[in-house]
């Protein structure tokens, strides 16, 4: 795939543009190529596993909206199921059979829900998450891992990876002390740093929650036993233990990590591919827990747009295509060529990489492996990486534009779209060493 000069003219213009309008231009900060360098592309449209930009280059897209579209983009059921749920009105405010049946689908699908409320976005279900777990136990502080986010709330912001890490911010300013001095903090794959956290704090831990599968330091999977041992930690301690799966809810296996390693946890949220495409996010777990919220129980939680229709219709038809058979193998073998190939090719260029992928999930650091945790993960080459992700842009490649994001296939990526990739990767490396 040889690279072009791309001519971005539109996108540089709407993106002066927009700087007047939005601070930074954007509205979510990693979208900004602050880490990667030069302007952002401007998208005009999306279909299956592309994207346009205004000025009509067209990337093969492993961003996927952030984790959503692993249908592909606009997937002609979901666009007609919505078509059909549009004629009915955009919003009801007022209960609606779509919120029963996709959740009774998301409950059938994922272990530890018995029952489920619907919000807006993954932030919105952490926040609602942190609240109920703090309800449940009478406790107030929270154990979360270094590099996993968890949305945008205060309590969140600490040593919380992804955007903050990219754009190389501390803790975030407007964030006071007194909401974080609850939140403690441990690497990720480190049991006894959990053990000394419980120790020092005997109940008043309310819970842990990570991420089962890290996206948003790169891509961290749990070591053998990390898992089960959060599990009997949080069940010794009389502790709540929490899986954010906005990213990795039925992206890793249709019922989310939980299924596939086997952990079942006492809550979970969810968001991204249960909308479809559309904004949503989900929280669930034991009935006993789930009963404190209102209206059933006095932990207060509420949304103008929570059970959306239109979110709800895509989300039901999105685990419809999912539900299909061979489905996640599909995925599994197309996730794992890909990845194998990048690898070769960045060794073949004579480039130290490590990286890794499960199901329709995948990631790669620029440096000698492992990585384990946020810590290692910072050894990554994010200079080479920024030329690299340009590199790939000019041979029609649609990169998160962070060092520490992880990667997205779907449904819609075909052999000759994973050719082309490894082809646009071998030529990159070359260019960049």
């Amino acid at each position: 795939m040889t690279a072009n000069a791309l001519n971005t003219t539109r996108s540089q213009a709407i993106f002066e543009a927009a700087q007047a309008l939005m601070p930074g231009g954007v509205s979510s900060p990693v979208r900004a190529f602050r880490s990667v360098g030069g302007q952002p592309i401007v998208f005009d449209r999306v279909k299956g596993p592309y994207a346009w930009d205004l000025d009509d280059n067209r990337y093969i897209d492993y961003v996927g909206s952030w984790g959503p579209a692993i249908c592909g983009h606009a997937h002609p059921e979901v666009v007609a199921a919505l078509h059909d749920a549009l004629e009915k009105g955009t919003s009801f405010g007022a209960p609606c059979e779509l919120e029963n049946q996709l959740a009774a689908m998301v409950i059938e699908a994922v272990p530890s829900v018995e029952m489920v409320r619907f919000v807006n976005s993954g932030t919105e279900a952490c926040m609602a998450v942190l609240r109920l777990m703090r309800a449940f136990t009478g406790r107030d502080k929270l154990i979360k891992f270094e590099g996993c986010y968890h949305g945008h709330a205060d309590m969140f912001l600490v040593k919380a990876g992804s955007g903050v890490a990219t754009l190389g911010l501390p803790d975030s300013p407007g964030v006071p002390r007194s909401t974080t001095s609850n939140t403690l903090t441990a690497p990720y794959n480190d049991l006894e740093a959990v053990k000394e956290l419980f120790a020092e704090n005997p109940d008043a831990i309310a819970g842990v929650i990570l991420e089962p599968v890290v996206g948003n330091a790169g891509f961290i999977t749990p070591e053998p036993g990390f898992l089960e041992g959060l599990r009997e930690l949080t069940q010794e301690n009389g502790s709540l233990l929490v899986f954010d799966e906005v990213m990795t809810g039925f992206r890793i296996s249709y019922g989310g990590a939980q299924q596939r390693f086997g952990v079942i946890p006492d809550l979970t949220t969810m968001g991204k591919v249960i909308g479809g495409g559309l904004p949503v996010g989900a929280y669930g777990g034991k009935s006993e827990i789930m009963q404190m919220v209102a209206p059933s129980g006095p932990m207060y939680q509420a949304g103008t747009l929570s059970g959306n229709p239109l979110a709800m219709t895509a989300g039901i038809k999105t685990l419809e295509l999912l539900k299909q058979e061979g489905t996640y193998d599909r995925l599994e073998a197309s996730t794992e060529r890909l990845i194998n190939g990048i690898i070769q090719a960045a060794k073949e260029a004579g480039l130290a990489i490590t990286g890794s992928s499960i199901s329709a999930m995948f990631g790669f650091y620029l440096c000698e492996g492992p990585v384990r945790n946020f810590e290692e993960a910072k050894a990554t080459d994010t200079e080479r990486f920024a030329r690299l992700h340009r590199a790939m842009l000019e041979r029609g490649v649609y990169l998160a534009p962070s060092a520490f994001e992880a990667g997205f296939t779907s449904l819609a990526h075909s052999e000759s779209d994973i050719d082309a990739t490894l082809a646009a990767f071998s030529e990159s490396f070359a260019a960049i060493t």
